[in-house]
Parts: structure tokens; sequence; C-alpha cells
């Protein structure tokens, strides 16, 4: 008796590891939604790729987010590249991931690590933020005062500053080394993309260009943060790289590669995403003109503007797992160490979940979106980005007076994380 073939279509799988696909979000989603109804977990057989299988619905990404016996972070790549970027990684560190961050860990070693600052990105710490937080966003607000009524692009000259000086400020990195991190991030997250990727030697197999480039970007990294930690060893401070610097495992100071994977993932995630779902948002007011008056009479339906925000974003686009047994999902037989592609933006879209997926929504109650990921490795920083953005809206939506389209948004070719680059807008800021 034959097998049933799960494969999706080839066109399918090479788009899905192609990172202009995700410039087209009107043809990613064609991908996205053909996938649910017709192969929601499909094998992909993507040209210079390992094979993995490709998880297009929300109760699966849901279900294998949360099972982390069963389906782990840290066994192979978390992000999706190209075998020989990888081979390449693994050549020079040993691991299959650049750094070792909270995303590259599982088990019993992920909560003792993701304990070591969790306090700091709960709610009842973050709430003694809000004026610090608040006294960023009136600068951010200032700014956009000087250019109104002129065309600004919204994404690249103000969504990034925002989130980075919130972030740089917790962290403690100084407010002048702060572009510094802006320009490495997106090296990191934009590696694919000819407008931020790093060029790397061409030494070798051209096709590991990736994996040299990305190395480059963490050895830069390394280097500033182990400044950052000699410093705050001698004159620690309040601020999470005291905490790194000085921070105790089990009795055990953290080892080196831990303590960079810990301050890349807070340095680079914990903004470039805020910013990409800040010019999300941005876009929704500048498309669907009911919006703006809307909020206006009634600012209590800001956090679900946030949340319809985030959900339209999804601005991490995949994060990949290795099956640790053999198991079925959806009737399909998952290999042990099979690779699979969790696909939030997809999952985002289930219509079994959302109803008309595809309208920007604000009265979604509840809004089940998975921007942030779900189960263990929900993201560290979710009820911080929240705040940043609630913040930034509660202040600046009472004092737009107008703001429309005057270009078309641009989004970073990444298939990893990826959020709108260039947003052509024109504001009136009271």
């Amino acid at each position: 008796m034959s097998m049933p073939n799960y494969d999706l279509p080839k066109d399918i799988a090479n788009h899905l590891v192609d990172p202009q696909s995700y410039t087209n979000l009107d043809r990613l989603h064609e991908m996205y939604t053909w996938a649910r109804s017709n192969n929601p977990v499909g094998r992909a057989m993507a040209d210079g790729h390992d094979p993995f299988w490709v998880v297009t619905k929300h109760a699966d990404v849901s279900m294998i987010s949360r099972d982390n016996l069963l389906f782990h972070n840290g066994d192979y790549s978390v992000v999706c590249r190209p075998k020989a970027s990888i081979e390449h990684v693994i050549s020079a560190t040993g691991s299959p991931n650049i750094v070792r961050s909270l995303v590259h860990v599982d088990g019993d070693e992920h909560k003792s690590l993701r304990a070591l600052t969790q306090s700091w990105f709960m709610p009842n710490s973050i709430v003694k933020l809000d004026d610090r937080i608040r006294s960023m966003a009136h600068m951010m607000i200032a700014k956009l005062q000087q250019q109104s009524g002129q065309v600004i692009d919204f994404a690249n000259d103000f969504a990034l500053y925002y989130p980075l000086n919130v972030i740089m400020d917790i962290l403690g990195v100084p407010q002048e080394d702060s572009l510094r991190m802006l320009t490495l991030t997106q090296e990191m997250f934009g590696s694919e993309d000819a407008e931020y990727k790093r060029e790397a030697p061409r030494k070798g197999d051209a096709s590991s260009a990736m994996g040299k480039a990305l190395l480059s970007i963490v050895a830069d990294f390394k280097d500033y943060f182990d400044r950052l930690t000699e410093d705050r060893r001698k004159n620690p401070r309040n601020d999470i790289a005291s905490l790194l610097a000085n921070a105790v495992v089990n009795g055990q100071p953290i080892d080196e590669a831990t303590r960079l994977g810990y301050y890349v993932i807070i340095a680079a995630a914990g903004h470039d995403t805020v910013s990409s779902s800040t010019s999300v948002a941005m876009w929704a007011l500048s498309r669907f003109p009911e919006l703006l008056p809307r909020l206006q009479a009634d600012r209590s339906l800001i956090p679900q503007f946030i949340d319809e925000s985030l959900r339209y974003a999804s601005p991490v686009r995949h994060f990949m797992r290795t099956a640790t047994a053999d198991t079925n999902v959806r009737g399909r037989t998952i290999r042990k160490g099979d690779w699979l592609m969790l696909c939030y933006g997809s999952a985002n879209r289930d219509e079994e979940v959302f109803p008309d997926p595809f309208a920007f929504d604000i009265d979604r109650k509840p809004n089940r979106h998975l921007a942030f990921g779900v189960g263990a490795h929900v993201c560290l920083g979710q009820h911080l980005a929240n705040m940043e953005m609630c913040i930034l809206f509660e202040e600046l939506i009472p004092r737009l007076r107008l703001i429309e389209p005057a270009g078309e948004i641009e989004f970073i070719a990444s298939s990893f994380v990826s959020g709108p680059k260039h947003l052509p807008v024109r504001c009136v800021v009271q």
C-alpha cells in the first residue's frame, strides 16, 4: 500500500524559505490560506534546506508550542536557514544556533535562566516604569509635531527609536550606544535583506555566506557586551546588564555563551518586534479612517487596537521545533528528529479562530493571537511590549488630527523576523 503524500507543492516550499516572499504579504497569505485548507501540516522539500513540516493552523501551533517535552527548541536550529548556513555555524561553534539564548534551551535549564530576569518584565514591575516610558513617548510625539503636515517615513524614522530607547534604558546600554545596537539588530534580523545585510568574506562555499555574516554580527555583539559586563562587575547599577554580569544559577556563574545570548535576545528582540507592530498600527490608522475618531471617542478601545495590531503584524514569522520522539500531528507521522516550522502569521489568520481574519477589526474579543507565542517559551517581554504600545497610543491618539497614506508600506525581506521598514504617511499632530 502506498504511503500518503503530504508534501507541499514545491513552489510553496521554496516560497516559504525565500526572504523576498515576506515582502509581499498578499502572496504569502495566499499560500498560508491554501495550506490551512489543503495541507495544514505539510512537508516542505525546499531547495538547499533540510526537509521540514509546515504547521499553519492555530490549534497545532498552540499545541506544539505548549508541549516542550515532545518538541524542543535547542536540538537543531530554531530558525529555518539554508543547510549550508547551519552547517557553517555548527563547524564554527559546535551548535546549530548562532547564540545560546532563552529561545535555544529547553526544560529545567530554560526555567532557571528565564527566572533570572522574569521579575523585571512582570506587570507589577513594569508598572513602575510608566513615567519613564511615557516621557519617551512624549519625546517621540514632539518629534512628530516638528514634522506635522509633512510626509514622513514613520517606520524608519520614528517607530524604530521609541522601543529601542525603552529597552536600552532597562538593559543599561548608554543612549550614545543605542544606534550601534539598532544597526546590529537590523543586520541580524535583516540578514536576508539587501538594505540591511552585512556582507561576509566569500571564502569557500558562497552558500554559507549567511552563516559567516551572522557569526560576524554575533562577534560584534560579544565585543560590546564583554566590555559592558566588565564595567557592571566593577560598577553595578539597577539594570539588567548588572544582573547578567553577576548572574548565578544553581550556585554557579552563568557561562559566557549563555550570558551573551541573554544580552542579545533582550537587546535585539526587545525592540524590533515592538517597532514592527507600532508601524502596522499606524498603517491601520492611515488606511482605515474610521479608526482614529472611534479611538479618540473611546480610549478604552486602545488595548484592543494594540491586540489587533499585534495579530495583524505577527512580526515573528516563524520558529522551528524539533521532535524528540515519534508522534502524530493532524494525521501526519512525525519522526524523532523531524523539524517543524510554526507559522505564526498563518495561525493568526486561521478562519476557525478569527472570523473574517483579513479584516483589521478592533472588536475581536477575546483576541487569541499568537504574536508573542504561547507556552514555556512565550515572549519574556510581552507585558512590556503591550505597555509600550498602549502608552504611545494613549498619548498620541488625542493629539493626532490627521493621518493618511503617502505611499506603499514596504516590508523587510526576512523569513524569520520581519516588519515594515518603510511606511510613508502624512500626519498632523497637535
